[in-house]
């Protein structure tokens, strides 16, 4: 179910932000005569990159590297956040939360790290990810319409037949992505296709949040040792646990374990939902893809999604 950006005054609501894959050619277009642009010198001095040209120039193939994803999404969903907390006056979120990488962006909103500190880490992040995915001839696959059984069934009968393979993201009762070595991943593909199954491949450079990922925890551990993070800050639902975090002192621990570990979206909704209460997520950044996540989840949650801004200045 949708919902103005009015109605959202009189409820609360949670704010979700994108991961890699939801970024487009020219995202920024929309946005660089807004006053929420002025963003984007203080995210290329985090980032030691040119935000602009990523956001208004860069091809299709080239924001499929790892790292120039993970930079151009953050970037667009924080100046599309910056516009609409500070320039549309949206009133408080009870709570945020993201993907994978939108779990970065969520700090960042949440006043738990720097703009700054957050590029900085994004950059680094994405930087260690891209590396180890070169070195592991990864892959990874959404599994649609399968229960986590039935999903978990198939990917140990892979394992127990020596392939290497594991659920990355738990995403909605019904999307579960797996991930692993690519021939491990192309053999689940087959067995899943025998079975009835729809496994649709994606469009990533490796295997995120498994193993096969352990060696960007270094480099990211020793990025993290570095940043500001707040003593306190607004609530923030992590991927690894599902659970609310209020303490920046948390995320030092919590970050490279989501290098390694499933993101537990579907829990991460019903946390937002059950335990905080929100009767309304917005969705901050390029596509739809929580939003639709979310009504598959908590099908009596309304949604909105905000990535551009309208003719008349207001939320899309």
């Amino acid at each position: 179910m949708s919902v103005t950006f009015e109605q959202l005054i009189e409820e609360p609501f949670a704010v979700v932000f994108p991961g890699q894959g939801a970024q487009q050619p020219g995202m920024g277009l929309a946005w660089r005569d807004a006053e929420a642009w002025q963003l984007v010198s203080e995210l290329s001095e985090g980032s030691g990159q040119d935000i602009a040209e990523l956001l208004l120039t860069r091809s299709a193939d080239d924001l499929k590297r790892t790292d120039l994803a993970q930079l151009s999404v953050f970037a667009a969903s924080l100046i599309a956040w910056r516009h609409l907390s500070s320039v549309v006056g949206l009133p408080v979120p009870a709570a945020f939360a993201g993907h994978s990488l939108g779990e970065y962006t969520a700090l960042v909103a949440a006043g738990a790290l720097p703009i700054r500190d957050g590029a900085r880490l994004v950059a680094a992040r994405g930087a260690a990810m891209r590396e180890a995915a070169n070195a592991t001839d990864g892959a990874m696959a959404a599994v649609i319409g399968a229960p986590l059984d039935e999903v978990a069934e198939l990917v140990e009968d892979q394992r127990v037949a020596g392939h290497a393979l594991w659920i990355a993201n738990l995403n909605s009762p019904l999307q579960t992505v797996v991930a692993g070595a690519a021939k491990a991943v192309a053999v689940c593909e087959e067995e899943g296709y025998q079975r009835g199954l729809q496994v649709i491949r994606l469009p990533v450079a490796g295997a995120f949040h498994t193993e096969l990922m352990s060696a960007a925890g270094e480099p990211l551990r020793q990025a993290l040792a570095e940043a500001a993070f707040a003593p306190a800050h607004a609530p923030v639902v992590a991927n690894v646990d599902a659970r609310v975090h209020r303490s920046g002192g948390d995320w030092a621990e919590l970050l490279p374990r989501q290098l390694v570990s499933a993101v537990l979206w579907e829990g991460v909704v019903r946390t937002l939902t059950d335990e905080l209460g929100c009767t309304a997520v917005i969705e901050v950044g390029p596509g739809r893809t929580l939003s639709n996540l979310t009504a598959r989840i908590r099908p009596g949650v309304r949604t909105l999604s905000v990535d551009a801004l309208s003719a008349a200045g207001r939320v899309a």
